[in-house]
């Protein structure tokens, strides 16, 4: 997280003017990504009209933000940027939004060297920072904990998350945060949505068809995009994502991506992405293999058929569920874990 001065004893030390180059190793410099505040460079002997001269137009430094500075002449990094804005911001500041999920790798999330704003939360009380440049500082009264990314200070993910979503401008994209913030384990959908309701904005009516995807059990957008099929064409509602287990043994057998208990059938929906490498299409035959031992009859669609041929996949999944009535449903537990546990 941000640095104070006083965390650092050789940082009380003054430093010569002639050896303002030799700040770039002091510990605090190091510590900092070679970011260092007004304040600091102040309490390390380095006098204002110091600084404004090593950071004029071709000198050896430079302001990123105000009163804060790279002590060098370059780009400044990606992580420069993100560690001058929680300077910038201040001690308790948080990297939230599109940023903290960039460094958590999210597939859904611009990559660090390609956002084009960082935000930061800050505590609500007393006077804070304002945004400027490519921050956007954002009070709160709900300070997140603070979860670090190699050193830097950032929010926790559901937070993040919900605080990502009001700059994400279609329902695809806010259901594939949404759905790998869950795959990926880093919070459950009901953590997820218990921050949206916290948050008290007023979302465009697509993120509220996105939470609705993800209250239901919807894990992609895939899978979004196969129950907004099913609504479409008017077909009962599966359940998304349940744990199927024998019941007798309590053995897990599978997770379908939909299954409707009263028919026992499932339904997979393939993405050539997902099957690229010869390991995703190992787990997908061993899964399939488990739901045909177990008796489940599986309906596969694509993510092309979803897209080019909606009313034919709207008929397969009709005619499939009117054959499995007429037929036993295979003896399975179902276990789908309710969206309002966190």
């Amino acid at each position: 997280m941000n640095q104070p001065l006083t965390k650092h004893p050789s940082a009380t030390r003054p430093v010569a003017p002639s050896s303002m180059a030799a700040l770039a190793r002091h510990p605090l410099a190091l510590a900092q990504d070679q970011l260092l505040t007004r304040a600091q460079l102040v309490a390390l002997g380095c006098a204002d009209s110091t600084t404004s001269h090593r950071c004029r137009r071709g000198g050896p430094w430079q302001r990123v933000l105000p009163r804060v500075h790279v002590l060098h002449s370059g780009t400044p990094t990606p992580r420069q940027r993100m560690r001058a804005a929680l300077l910038y911001a201040g001690e308790r500041a948080l990297l939230t939004g599109l940023a903290a999920l960039s460094l958590h790798n999210f597939r859904a999330a611009p990559r660090p060297e390609r956002l084009r704003h960082i935000d930061v939360l800050v505590p609500y009380e007393g006077v804070g920072a304002r945004g400027a440049s490519f921050v956007r500082v954002h009070r709160t009264r709900r300070m997140p904990e603070n979860f670090p990314v190699a050193g830097l200070g950032v929010a926790e993910i559901a937070r993040a998350v919900a605080d990502a979503v009001p700059g994400l401008t279609c329902e695809r994209d806010v259901t594939a945060v949404l759905a790998e913030a869950v795959q990926r384990g880093f919070c459950t959908p009901g953590a997820l949505l218990a921050e949206l309701g916290a948050s008290h904005r007023r979302y465009a009516p697509y993120v509220a068809r996105a939470t609705a995807h993800l209250a239901a059990g919807v894990h992609s957008p895939l899978e979004a995009d196969a129950r907004a099929l099913i609504h479409a064409y008017s077909l009962p509602e599966p359940l998304w994502n349940p744990n199927l287990h024998d019941p007798l043994t309590g053995t897990f057998l599978a997770r379908p991506d939909a299954y409707w208990p009263a028919e026992g059938l499932a339904l997979e929906v393939d993405s050539r992405e997902y099957h690229l490498d010869p390991d995703s299409w190992r787990r997908t035959l061993s899964h399939r293999n488990r739901l045909a031992g177990a008796g489940l009859p599986v309906l596969s669609v694509t993510a092309e058929d979803l897209r080019g041929r909606a009313e034919g996949v709207a008929g397969e999944i009709r005619g499939a569920l009117a054959r499995c009535r007429n037929r036993p449903v295979p003896d399975v537990r179902v276990n789908q874990q309710s969206v309002g546990a966190s």
